[in-house]
């Protein structure tokens, strides 16, 4: 459904520690630059953009807002919250691990936050 997912970054240097880090652990080349200096992550069609904002105000995170990264295992799970938690990012609500969603369905995720307090998830499906 979505091409593209931006971030707003007040230090596009920390995040680019970060990122290459925690996308490096799943698989995703070192970030490309764009024209305005930020950071494109591409993968399976879709981009994360790491951007300072645009009208020059500082970057904050979206209240509320969470984007979710589908992995490919467990292990990447795991690898990506490491690598983020270990390169400027902060772990958040319960380890690493299985959880139960609404509707019964499991998944293994973890959550961070980046350098700018942005919350991410990664995520992995428990077959049935």
């Amino acid at each position: 459904m979505f091409r593209s997912v931006v971030l707003g970054s007040n230090d596009i240097e920390r995040s680019k520690t970060f990122y290459d880090a925690a996308m490096g652990a799943v698989g995703f080349p070192p970030a490309e630059r764009n024209d305005r200096g930020g950071l494109i992550y591409r993968g399976d069609g879709s981009m994360l953009i790491i951007n300072p904002p645009l009208n020059g105000e500082p970057a904050t995170a979206a209240n509320g807002g969470t984007i979710a990264l589908d992995l490919g295992s467990e292990e990447e799970v795991k690898a990506w919250h490491d690598a983020g938690a270990a390169n400027g990012g902060t772990s958040i609500e319960d380890p690493p691990g299985i959880r139960t969603y609404p509707g019964g369905r499991q998944l293994y995720s973890a959550y961070l936050r980046d350098p700018d307090g942005n919350k991410l998830c990664g995520l992995f499906p428990i077959p049935q």
